[in-house]
């Protein structure tokens, strides 16, 4: 059995138009949400061996800031494939992943997020986690899928169970959907 994390950016900051996506920072809202989850997350113990992230600003701040809330980071890998990556894509990179690393979290983007819990969850109407990220998966929100696998090359579709969400929300209505959302 593997467990895997999985942390969307926070809100990103849109005002400054001449930025390249990859560079734009957390918008304040953002910065609240990524503290305010980095401590749900320690909260919630799992105890994550190793991070796998996108080095987008947003991702690298969300990060930052869910640390310090948290009081620790686990290691971080820095992974320019995870930047805007497709589910088939980060699925290939949890595959290249050490066999004895009992629980990973990825940090990085929608679409690609979302869309890895979709493959990895049967859409079988076992799971009403599953029914609401089918709704939204939106920023700074936190999943924790466990892999009935026993080395992450095996990872597939179908394959894993959501045990766990919450979404910034959850935890402070202020941080919920606006119109701009």
């Amino acid at each position: 059995m593997k467990t895997l994390g999985i942390f969307r950016h926070a809100k990103s900051d849109w005002t400054d138009a001449r930025l390249r996506d990859f560079d734009r920072p957390l918008n304040a809202r953002g910065r609240k949400g990524a503290a305010i989850m980095g401590k749900h997350i320690a909260d919630h113990a799992v105890g994550w061996k190793r991070i796998l992230a996108s080095p987008a600003v947003r991702v690298t701040e969300t990060i930052e800031l869910a640390g310090e809330a948290a009081g620790e980071t686990p290691p971080i890998t820095w992974d320019r494939r995870i930047y805007l990556a497709s589910s088939a894509a980060l699925i290939e990179l949890l595959r290249e992943q050490n066999a004895n690393m009992r629980s990973i979290m990825l940090v990085g983007h929608n679409p690609g997020l979302e869309d890895l819990i979709f493959d990895l969850v049967p859409d079988d109407g076992s799971s009403p986690l599953r029914d609401v990220v089918e709704d939204k998966f939106p920023t700074a929100s936190y999943a924790v899928v466990q892999l009935e696998i026993d080395s992450w090359k095996e990872i597939s579709d179908g394959c894993g169970q959501l045990t766990y969400l919450k979404r910034p929300r959850d935890l402070d209505a202020a941080l919920g959907p606006t119109l701009d959302d």
